[in-house]
C-alpha cells in the first residue's frame, strides 16, 4: 500500500513538474521572441533617428559657421574696396572705419590694419599696441600676400590670444598691400560651442593639421589627436564623404566610454566641425527604454513563474482529486454491485424463508387444534405446550413479517413519484434497522404525528434518505450506547421530519462543508463521503430543505422538510410514541 502511494506521489510531482515547464516555455517562447522583435526594431529606429537629428544639426551648425566666415570676408572685401591705400594708412581714418563697422556689426571685428608688401604694418586701428608690428616672418602673411582673400586658421601672434584674420590683397602703384581685419575669437568660439546636446555632447574645430580652432580642455587632448588622425585620412581618402554627408562613428575612449562623434566641413575642406557625446549619453532614451523593458521582462518573468507554479500545482491537485473520485466512484460502482448481488440474494433467501415458515405457522395452529382433544387435555403438560405453540406461531408469524418486508424492500427500487405516508415508512425503516440498532447498543424512538397527510414524492430515495441518515446517527454513537429520536409534524404547506441522536458531534468547522460530495468525518476506509451529498440532492430536488444543528460531545439533528401536494390547515397533533 505504502509502495502504491509512494509511486502514485511520485507520478503527481513528475506530473506538476512537466505542466510547470511547459507552461514556462510555451508562455517564455513568444514573449522573448516578441520582445527581441520589438527591441530591434525600436533600437534600429531609434538609432537611426538619432544618427539623422545628429547629422542634421552638425550639417545645420556647419552651415551657420560657414556662413559667419564667408559674411566677415564679404564685409571686409567691401571695405577693403570702398577707400583708397591713402585713406586706409591715415590711423585716424581707420579708426573712424573701425568704429562704423562695429557699430553696424558689433564686436565681432576687434581690429583693422593696413600692411604693405614688406609685411609693415603702415595703419592700425584697434585695442592692442600694434602700430609698428612686422608681420614678414609669420605665415599666416605669407599666404595672405600670395592670395586675393585668405582667412587664417586660429592663432596666437604677436597679442597672445587666440584669434583669426581675414585678409585682403590690393594693389597700389603695382605693389601688393593687405587690408587685414582680426575677427573676436570670443564670437566665434561662443558660436561653436553653442552646440550642445544632453549632458555630455559639445562641439569644436580643428583644422587639417589637426590643431584646435577654438576652446578645449586638457582631458580631450588625446580625442583631438585622434580625431586629427580621422580627419586628415578620410580628407586623404574620400574628400567626397564629408562635403555630401557628415561623418558619423564612434570609438572608445581612454575612460572606457564609447564615443559617438559626428563630423562636418567647413571653410572649403580646410576645417572640420566635430561633434562628439557619450554613447550612452545620446542613446539614454534608448537605455532607459532597455531598462524598463529588462524590469518589465523580469517582471513578467516572475508572473509567468509564479502562474505557472499554481496551474501545475492546482492542475495537479484537480487531477489528483479527479484520481481519488473516479477510485472512490469505482469502489461505489462495485459496491452497488455488490449491495444489488446482496439484495438479490436476501430476496431470494427471504423468499425460501418464506415457505417453510408458513408451513411451520400452519403446522402449529394444527397442533393447538389437537390440543384441543381430550386425550391432551388431561396432560400435566398442556399448560407447557400451549405456551410453546404459542410462542413457535408467534415467533413464526414475526419472520413471515420481516420477510416479507425483506423482500417488499429488495423489489422497491423505482423512483415513480407516488403518494404515501411518511410515519408508515418510517416506521417500516426502524423495523429493518431495529436489530442493527441493538447491535451497536442504540434505542430508536418514534414519536410521528399520525394526522400527517401523504406526500407526493418518490419513495424509494425517501427511503434512503432515512436510511444514510438514521445510519450516520447509529455510527455517531460510541460502544456505549445512546439514543435516536425520530419526529414527525406538520407546518403549514410542510412536512418536517428529523432525526437527532446522541452521538459525537459535527466540529462547526466541519459543518459548512457537511454536504459537499467525498466529504466525510469518518475514517478513512469507512466512510465515502457521498451519503449526505446524496441525501442533500434528493431533498432539494424535490423542493425540499435540509438543516443541521450539531454540538461537538452533545449529537447531531438533522431536519427534512418536503412540501405536502395541497395547502392543508395544519392538524391537531396526535402524538403516537414507538420504541425499538
Amino acid at each position: 500500500m505504502d509502495s502504491k502511494a509512494g509511486v502514485r506521489a511520485d507520478y503527481y510531482k513528475s506530473l506538476k513538474r512537466n505542466i510547470f515547464i511547459a507552461v514556462v516555455i510555451v508562455s517564455f517562447i513568444p514573449l522573448l521572441i516578441f520582445g527581441g522583435i520589438i527591441r530591434y526594431v525600436f533600437q534600429t529606429s531609434y538609432t537611426d533617428r538619432v544618427r539623422a537629428h545628429l547629422a542634421t544639426m552638425v550639417k545645420k551648425h556647419a552651415l551657420e559657421i560657414d556662413t559667419f566666415l564667408t559674411e566677415r570676408q564679404a564685409n571686409i572685401v567691401s571695405l577693403a574696396c570702398a577707400y583708397t591705400y591713402e585713406q586706409y594708412a591715415d590711423n585716424t581714418f581707420l579708426k573712424e572705419v573701425l568704429g562704423r563697422i562695429q557699430n553696424a556689426y558689433g564686436a565681432v571685428i576687434t581690429d583693422l590694419g593696413i600692411i604693405n608688401e614688406n609685411g609693415e604694418q603702415i595703419s592700425y586701428a584697434g585695442p592692442f599696441q600694434l602700430e609698428d608690428a612686422n608681420y614678414s616672418d609669420s605665415e599666416w602673411f605669407r599666404h595672405a600676400i600670395s592670395s586675393d582673400i585668405y582667412t587664417s586658421d586660429v592663432f596666437m601672434g604677436l597679442r597672445g590670444q587666440p584669434h583669426f584674420i581675414v585678409a585682403v590683397r590690393s594693389y597700389e602703384n603695382g605693389k601688393p598691400w593687405l587690408f587685414r581685419a582680426t575677427i573676436d575669437f570670443r564670437a566665434f568660439n561662443d558660436l561653436v560651442q553653442s552646440i550642445h546636446m544632453g549632458e555630455t555632447g559639445f562641439a569644436f574645430i580643428i583644422n587639417r593639421d589637426g590643431e584646435m580652432q577654438t576652446d578645449f580642455s586638457p582631458r580631450m587632448e588625446a580625442d583631438v589627436n585622434r580625431y586629427s588622425k580621422i580627419f586628415t585620412q578620410t580628407i586623404t581618402d574620400s574628400p567626397a564623404l564629408l562635403s555630401d554627408e557628415p561623418l558619423f562613428d564612434s570609438f572608445e575612449s581612454g575612460t572606457e566610454k564609447e564615443i559617438i562623434y559626428v563630423a562636418g566641413l567647413l571653410k572649403k575642406g580646410e576645417w572640420a566641425l566635430i561633434f562628439q557625446q557619450d554613447h550612452r549619453d545620446a542613446y539614454s532614451n534608448l537605455y532607459q527604454a532597455r531598462r524598463v523593458a529588462l524590469l518589465t521582462l523580469v517582471l513578467g518573468g516572475i508572473s509567468i513563474i509564479l502562474m505557472a507554479f499554481w496551474v501545475s500545482r492546482h492542475t495537479a491537485i484537480r487531477i489528483a482529486e479527479a484520481d481519488k473520485e473516479k477510485e472512490i466512484m469505482n469502489r461505489q460502482v462495485i459496491q452497488s454491485g455488490h449491495l444489488a448481488s446482496i439484495g438479490m440474494l436476501a430476496a431470494g433467501i427471504a423468499h425460501e424463508i418464506n415457505n417453510p415458515v408458513a408451513i411451520m405457522v400452519e403446522e402449529a395452529g394444527w397442533i393447538e387444534d389437537l390440543m384441543e382433544d381430550e386425550e391432551f387435555q388431561e396432560s400435566e403438560n398442556l399448560a407447557e405446550f400451549t405456551r410453546a405453540l404459542g410462542q413457535i406461531r408467534k415467533q413464526g408469524l414475526r419472520c413471515r413479517d420481516i420477510t416479507h418486508k425483506l423482500l417488499s424492500f429488495a423489489r422497491r427500487s423505482d423512483q415513480r413519484i407516488q403518494f404515501f405516508n411518511i410515519n408508515d415508512l418510517i416506521r417500516e425503516i426502524a423495523e429493518l434497522i431495529a436489530q442493527h440498532a441493538r447491535y451497536n447498543n442504540v434505542t430508536i424512538t418514534l414519536k410521528l404525528n399520525e394526522n400527517l397527510p401523504h406526500i407526493e414524492a418518490s419513495q424509494t430515495e425517501v427511503e434512503q434518505v432515512l436510511f444514510n441518515l438514521i445510519n450516520n446517527a447509529i455510527d455517531a454513537i460510541d460502544k456505549k450506547g445512546g439514543h435516536i429520536r425520530i419526529r414527525t409534524w406538520q407546518d403549514g404547506g410542510m412536512i418536517r421530519f428529523d432525526i437527532q441522536d446522541t452521538g459525537s458531534g459535527i466540529p462547526g468547522s466541519d459543518l459548512e462543508h457537511i454536504f459537499d460530495p467525498f466529504f466525510t468525518t469518518k475514517p478513512v476506509g469507512v466512510g465515502t463521503g457521498l451519503g449526505l451529498s446524496i441525501c442533500y440532492g434528493i431533498v432539494k430536488k424535490m423542493d425540499g430543505d435540509i438543516i443541521v444543528e450539531s454540538t461537538v460531545g452533545k449529537g447531531s439533528r438533522f431536519e427534512i422538510r418536503l412540501p405536502v401536494p395541497e395547502a392543508e390547515m395544519e392538524p391537531e397533533q396526535d402524538w403516537g410514541v414507538n420504541i425499538y
